[in-house]
């Protein structure tokens, strides 16, 4: 017979194990309901973040793609003109405001200052054409091999000068006028990229049309209603070619680097412009051919050549010569800084 103590010891005993083993057996189901829920909830994020990261990647790969499309700066000579230049130079800066993978759209802010150094006494530059702008990018496709996007700008173009822009005979005042438009262009482009085993070539297109302020009567020197073109189609073909080399630091790598661009702009006046026809391409046409060779130790920087026809003459105030024109010089800008690390796909 059990000592009292001991029975008593028995029974608590008997009544303690069945709660701990039960309150064990309802932790084990509570904590494998948990981590059911963890796994369960961590596998719904990653597929939210697979979908999110897919997205951002295809955000990346069209900035790089808007970022190839910018305009660059200009530092050379202009021959054929009917004013001499000793230089020429469009300067033009691309601020980035906007390049992010968690945004769908480009930002940037252009300013951009177009000079001409006079062959004339004291060698001076009249008049400079001051065009800040800004343009966005977005894109209409989710195809970085044939790419589709939009692009919308505006855009302010002054000489700086006060004086009146007609002279009192009528005549534009090239010597001291003012002049002043605003305008927005509208372009839509295409693209297609081909990777070869030892370059990358993309091919690009652009068209549109540029509507300047005058249309509703703002932001313009009324002298030049009826005598400069408000309303403009424009286009754009940009063919660049991205060359294989030896990584300089590790010779095992392979880089692709910028090695060759081809780039025609165009435009053509399509409302009324003096009294010339509609079809008279000489005074409502202007187009350029510009070739840029990149040598392998230069980052964003290329050689030109090239030449063009103007029908009308971007030079603000001298916006009435028209004449065909040589060029040569240097070239800079982001849109000259393409590297692609590994190989390309065949």
């Amino acid at each position: 017979m059990k000592p009292k103590h001991q029975a008593g010891c028995d029974k608590i005993r008997g009544r303690i194990i069945p709660v701990i083993t039960s309150s064990m057996k309802n932790f084990t189901k509570t904590f494998y309901l948990f981590l059911l829920v963890i796994l369960t909830s961590g596998a719904f994020a990653q597929t939210l973040d697979t979908a999110t990261k897919n997205k951002r990647i295809l955000n990346a790969e069209f900035n790089d793609i808007y970022t190839q499309n910018l305009k660059p700066a200009i530092f050379g000579n202009e021959y054929g003109g009917p004013n001499k230049t000793l230089l020429t130079s469009d300067l033009v800066a691309n601020f980035v405001l906007v390049n992010s993978p968690k945004l769908p759209f480009f930002l940037v802010a252009t300013p951009e200052i177009n000079i001409r150094l006079f062959a004339a006494f004291g060698s001076p530059v009249k008049s400079p054409s001051y065009m800040p702008g800004l343009v966005v990018y977005f894109r209409a496709n989710k195809d970085v091999y044939h790419p589709k996007f939009f692009s919308v700008a505006y855009n302010h173009h002054s000489n700086g000068i006060e004086g009146p822009t007609a002279n009192p005979n009528g005549t534009i005042n090239v010597d001291s006028g003012k002049f002043t438009t605003n305008f927005y262009t509208f372009l839509y482009h295409i693209g297609t990229r081909t990777d070869k085993e030892d370059v990358i070539i993309n091919n690009y297109k652009s068209a549109g049309l540029e509507l300047h302020a005058a249309l509703i009567r703002l932001g313009y020197a009324h002298v030049l209603e009826g005598k400069y073109g408000w309303v403009r189609m424009r286009g754009n073909w940009l063919y660049t070619l991205a060359k294989k080399y030896t990584d300089a630091i590790d010779p095992g790598k392979k880089d692709f680097d910028d090695w060759m661009h081809f780039q025609l702009d165009f435009e053509y006046i399509m409302d009324k412009d003096n009294n010339y026809l509609f079809t008279d391409y000489k005074k409502r046409l202007n187009i350029s051919l510009k070739y840029y060779y990149q040598l392998p130790f230069m980052q964003n920087v290329s050689l030109m050549a090239g030449g063009g026809y103007r029908g009308q003459d971007e030079y603000n105030i001298y916006f009435q010569d028209s004449y065909a024109y040589a060029t040569i010089g240097l070239v800079a800008g982001l849109s000259f800084d393409y590297h692609k690390k590994g190989t390309a796909r065949n």
